[in-house]
């Protein structure tokens, strides 16, 4: 039996793989994301493609896994069917080419992460994982159907914009069939996640800013931003994606700065359900003219002070231009404005780069070991949106 031994260039093996071969193409896979689905069917669409992967709801939840890729690879013909507890990975090519590897269909696995396996065009070994495929097939239960991936996907998104309080289960459920006692991978943090977007977003007015002594579990409770972020009346925050990274920054004074306190994931805002009730302006009545809403979930705060966290002036230092998209565009283009300084002058948030994503994350993890940190199940006391979507 012949097989290659890889430890590298995952996403390279795949895509030779299936540019030779798409006849019939077969995938058991826990995690699958939108980027890489989309890179592998550039190639062209397989004559038959059936993918095995995990139905828990939770992973759409932590963001490891995507409902926009299952339903990609339904629209190109996949035939999907769900198993609980799944580990394993392998991806078979007709008759040429079986992978088998520690990586999963995800932007972090194919290109950043110490992932090992082989890939062999050996007959015996190919037919060797054919047959372990088609016995988990033949367990896996019924095809996935679109109906099932569009209720999947309102619960996950009614349950990220609900907050996610502690008061709230965090087992949504799985889907898939049980055919065994073995445990299955754990969902990592979503902000182990690659994000594809990040904002900073600011709390409080230039003309009051706040002392670097205040606690931030006090700003918290004042802005309501373990549940929402707030934009001013008329200017709706349509550029936010769903799973944008959302870094909370209050401003401070003596000196002048915005600090960052902590982090959370994102929804997309839409109209009516994200924006503030009469309930909300009781509790919070500046929300009057605020009250358009960034729902978020997965809210991490420093523990302490304000003056714990992340200066913005510190990340502006660091990386200039680089440290939002309006001023790094312009950069390249060599025209309009360069300054990080005046780009989010009169703004509710700024977009980040994904240096300046990175920076911030890797700073917070820091200051998150230093000082502490409060998860929603620590704010569980506080406010949390009492809605029906």
């Amino acid at each position: 039996m012949l097989l290659r031994l890889i430890d590298s260039k995952w996403d390279e093996i795949l895509s030779e793989a299936m540019s030779e071969d798409r006849s019939v193409v077969q995938i058991v896979c826990p995690f699958i994301k939108l980027g890489p689905v989309e890179r592998l069917l550039q190639l062209g669409k397989p004559g038959k493609l059936q993918v095995i992967t995990r139905f828990n709801l939770l992973d759409f939840y932590e963001g490891v896994n995507d409902v926009a890729a299952l339903r990609l690879l339904m629209k190109n013909g996949a035939s999907i069917r769900g198993i609980r507890n799944l580990h394993a990975k392998m991806y078979l090519f007709g008759q040429s080419q079986a992978v088998v590897t520690s990586a999963n269909l995800t932007q972090a696995a194919l290109h950043r992460n110490h992932e090992f396996g082989f890939v062999s065009k050996d007959p015996e070994i190919i037919s060797g994982c054919r047959e372990y495929f088609e016995s988990l097939w033949s367990k896996a239960g019924e095809n996935l159907d679109s109906e099932q991936l569009d209720e999947w996907e309102r619960t996950v998104t009614n349950h990220c914009a609900s907050g996610a309080s502690s008061t709230m289960t965090s087992d949504l459920g799985d889907k898939g069939l049980h055919v065994g006692n073995l445990s299955g991978p754990t969902p990592s943090s979503p902000f182990a996640v690659e994000a594809t977007q990040g904002f900073v977003k600011f709390f409080g007015v230039s003309s009051k800013r706040a002392d670097r002594s205040m606690p931030v579990l006090e700003e918290v409770e004042r802005s309501g931003c373990h549940w929402a972020c707030t934009y001013p009346k008329g200017k709706r925050p349509r550029k936010v994606k769903d799973g944008a990274l959302m870094f909370m920054g209050r401003l401070v004074k003596e000196p002048n700065d915005i600090m960052i306190f902590g982090r959370a994931v994102g929804t997309h805002h839409e109209p009516g359900r994200d924006d503030a009730t009469e309930a909300d302006f009781g509790v919070r009545p500046w929300k009057a003219k605020w009250p358009h809403y960034i729902r978020v979930h997965h809210g991490e705060f420093i523990d302490g002070p304000l003056s714990n966290g992340i200066s913005l002036n510190d990340l502006m230092d660091s990386l200039d231009s680089d440290s939002f998209v309006p001023t790094q565009r312009n950069a390249a283009k060599g025209e309009g404005n360069k300054d990080p300084r005046r780009a989010y002058m009169q703004q509710a948030a700024v977009e980040l780069t994904p240096e300046a994503i990175k920076w911030l994350n890797e700073r917070l993890e820091s200051a998150y070991a230093s000082y502490g940190k409060w998860t929603p199940d620590e704010v569980g006391n506080l406010d949390w949106p009492d809605i029906s979507f």
